[in-house]
Parts: C-alpha cells; structure tokens; sequence
C-alpha cells in the first residue's frame, strides 16, 4: 500500500498583480473571503486532510501571512482582560492549526515560474509525495479537495491532478488534460496536458485546477528543467510542463473533484466567491440576502 500523503506546499511567492491596487501593500493570500484570509481557507483544507507538515513558500512582502498564524499570547491575554472571550479564543485557534499543520515556511530562490516553489520545498521532503495547492482557491465540498485527491493517489500510487468538468468555450483558461481513459468515481488516466487551448483543439470537456498529488518523479522533471533554464537563461520553469514530461512515458491520472470551486486571483472571480461565502454564513447571509431583495426592490416614487 502507498505510504499516506502527510506533507504539502503552499507557494504563495506570487505577486497578485491581477488584483492591483488590492494587492500594493497586501499580499493576495491574505485578502478575505468571507471571515477569513484566503490562504487560511488552504491551510484549513490541508489539516482537515491529515496533512501535518505544511510549507508555505513566500517572498519579500509576504511577513502579514506568518503574522497571522503566529501565536500572540499578549492580545489574548489583553482580549480576556477586557471580556472578549469568544476573541481570544478564535486568535488563540488560529495558532492551533498552524501547530497542527506544522506550517514552516521558506523563501522562495530560482527562476520564475511556478514549479520553482514546488522544488525549493521537496529539498526538504526526501523520497515523499506531496500535495501542492494554490492559495488563491476556495472549495466548499463535504469532501474536502486535499482528501479527494489522497484518496486518489492512495488508489492508483501516482501523481494526481484536481480536474473539474468544463464548459469548451471556456478552454483557453485552462490546461486541459488529454484523457486516455474514464473510470470510476471521476478518476482518469491521462497522458498530458494542453494549456490554454482553443475550444476546437480542446483534448476533453475538463480543466485542470488548483491542486496535485506531486512525486519523486515530477520532482526530477522540475530539476531538469531548472538545469535547462540556468544553461539558457530563457522562459520560465512550469509545474504542468514537468507533468507533461513525466506522463508521456509514466502513468497521471486525474481526479474529478466533487465540490464547488471558486477562484479568487481575479477582481471578477474574487468578488465572486466573497459572496458566495457570505450567502453561505449562517449570520451573514441572511442579511446579505435581505440587502440584495432590498436593492432589487422598485424604487419608490419620492413625495
């Protein structure tokens, strides 16, 4: 049996620049969707998965992001002076799930590209498969995406990619895998990936998101292919690309993730999912849903 997945990556090196002004002066993985951080959201996911080794790779201007998971015994303490206990306990919960994911972290050296974070954390990861997820996604499934994909991996002992079904028009968005064969319970086998292809060249109706089942083997590829960009200095250093390497001669298969998957590394999609989050707060989204029947009222003849 495949050894249990326990370690995982979260680059968040990345500077937000689809979201400028936003992200000027805060880093995109610590805006707020619903009354959370986005990358909160991830590392929630992760620990709920059984993840306990979680490295959050960053960058110059990311300090908000270790801020916020660092313990901070004197604001609780201040809190519970001054009788805010249900404050102080959600500060001190936050520190909790950072020590339950065991979240390191480490900064981000090599080409641009961001199978570069993914290698800078496997120097640390020996012979293991990690799970690699962004920090700009959001799912809401009773299945949480992290376990679907370990369960995944745990079935077939191979690298795995979260897939979601896709409208074609909508194809130049996303890599889109090449599907060699379907089987049960949205598993596939593939043996590629296309990027961003027209709608008549898409490979098949589904597109490849936010999270990876990623071993020793993708690992080679992503060294391969740092080596080749220090020999030419040229392009950029890909996950997907050292996927692509890897599955034109070894088994990848995908995962059809059952959830709903909101995007938040666009101003359109980010607003998206902030509402979407609200609605489904139990305090919130009543009066969300109170505002909007107020706005969507015919307006009434003034006096």
């Amino acid at each position: 049996m495949p050894s249990t997945i326990r370690r995982a990556v979260i680059p968040a090196a990345g500077l937000g620049s689809r979201l400028l002004p936003l992200t000027k002066a805060i880093p995109k993985e610590m805006l707020p969707v619903g009354d959370k951080p986005v990358i909160e959201h991830t590392v929630r996911e992760l620990v709920a998965s059984g993840i306990t080794d979680i490295t959050i790779v960053i960058s110059g201007g990311k300090s908000l992001i270790q801020d916020h998971f660092r313990p901070n015994p004197a604001l609780v303490e201040q809190l519970r002076a001054d009788g805010k206990t249900a404050y102080a306990d959600a500060v001190e919960e936050i520190a909790e799930l950072a020590q339950q994911g065991h979240i390191t972290y480490l900064d981000q050296h090599g080409p641009y590209g961001n199978g570069t974070p993914v290698l800078n954390a496997a120097r640390n990861f020996d012979d293991e498969p990690m799970l690699v997820l962004w920090p700009d996604d959001v799912f809401v499934a009773e299945v949480p995406r992290a376990q679907q994909l370990i369960r995944a991996y745990e079935a077939t002992n191979c690298p795995v990619l979260a897939l979601m079904p896709m409208d074609p028009e909508h194809s130049q968005r996303y890599g889109v895998p090449v599907v060699k064969e379907d089987l049960d319970g949205g598993l596939m086998r593939i043996t590629g990936l296309m990027e961003k292809p027209k709608p008549k060249d898409a490979p098949s109706s589904f597109a490849a998101i936010g999270g990876y089942v990623v071993t020793p083997g993708i690992i080679d590829e992503l060294r391969e292919q740092t080596q080749r960009w220090y020999e030419r200095r040229t392009g950029e250093v890909y996950l997907t690309d050292a996927i692509n390497a890897y599955a034109a001669t070894r088994a990848v298969y995908g995962q059809v993730i059952s959830g709903r998957w909101y995007d938040t590394g666009n101003p359109a999609d980010y607003l998206v999912a902030q509402m979407a989050t609200a609605l489904a707060h139990p305090e919130y989204g009543p009066l969300l849903r109170e505002l909007a029947g107020g706005l969507d009222a015919p307006a009434q003849p003034s006096v």
